[in-house]
């Protein structure tokens, strides 16, 4: 077999074992570039680690997804958590800025008042008589103590008053007048009350009054008379519709001048006294009336 020029020639093949590469002479074009295919392996090596590298990640993130669901799954399932699962929608839920619901205000209704129940015979019902109106044996006010003496009770008021007082009852429609007297040492008070239909019949009478209206002196029980003939110390005054007066005075007969004080302080005292009486007698009343 002949082995010259033109004759067939073995290619060396690097990838075939047993193949041989020719030594000698010019490398022709078909000589494997050595540096290129270890570029070309090197590339494809580095393609796969970054293939495989890709792929980790990607599982990775696929694995943290599933846990992350997992997880918001858990946490929103209401009846592993004891929770109600019948929620109504957002949508049907009273927003934050909801108003709350209003009511209308109540309130209760306004005390009666005492005055109204003691303003007219129609209201003023209620059981009367002096030892009604001045009850017990004495009178407390402050430190001082008021004996009581003798009481009186008519209808005829004009019969128990002198000065200019019995015209202005009369012309006013009096129907009952009611005297009590107290006394301290030497000095004695008798204090009248008046009664009228109405509130404005007492408030005319006393209108019409004067330092001349009195109410006389009731003495006995122990009193002595007293303001019979001496000057004595009077007050007019009227509250709804009674009219009550004061007659103050020495039971040794002396006249009351400007500086006996203590016959002042007493007058004062028990005419006090007569309205606190008639207030009461008021709110009593008013609050029998507000509890039917």
């Amino acid at each position: 077999m002949s082995f010259g020029q033109g004759g067939p020639q073995s290619q060396w093949d690097p990838w075939k074992p047993q193949s041989q590469q020719p030594w000698g002479g010019n490398v022709d074009d078909d000589t494997p570039d050595w540096a290129a295919l270890a570029d070309q392996a090197e590339t494809r090596n580095r393609r796969k680690r970054l293939l495989l590298i890709g792929g980790g990640a990607l599982a990775t993130v696929a694995v943290g997804t599933a846990v992350a669901m997992a997880v918001m799954s858990a946490n929103g399932d209401d009846t592993a958590s004891g929770q109600p699962t019948n929620l109504p929608a957002s949508g049907s839920l009273p927003s934050a800025g909801a108003s709350s619901p209003s009511f209308a205000p109540t309130s209760a209704p306004p005390p009666l008042d005492p005055k109204d129940f003691i303003s007219s015979k129609t209201k003023d019902t209620a059981p009367l008589s002096p030892e009604i109106l001045f009850p017990g044996t004495q009178l407390t006010a402050g430190s001082t103590v008021y004996k009581k003496g003798p009481t009186a009770d008519t209808t005829n008021c004009a019969s128990v008053t002198s000065g200019t007082l019995p015209k202005a009852l009369t012309a006013s429609h009096c129907t009952r007048l009611m005297r009590v007297t107290y006394v301290k040492d030497d000095i004695a008070v008798t204090v009248g009350v008046a009664l009228f239909d109405t509130e404005a019949q007492a408030a005319k009478a006393i209108g019409q009054a004067d330092t001349k209206s009195v109410v006389r002196s009731l003495s006995g029980k122990g009193v002595k008379a007293f303001c019979e003939g001496a000057v004595c110390r009077t007050t007019t005054n009227s509250y709804g519709r009674y009219a009550y007066f004061t007659t103050a005075g020495f039971t040794n007969g002396k006249d009351v001048t400007t500086k006996d004080t203590k016959v002042f302080t007493m007058g004062d005292a028990l005419g006090k006294f007569a309205f606190d009486q008639i207030h009461q007698r008021g709110e009593a009343q008013a609050s029998a009336a507000a509890s039917q």
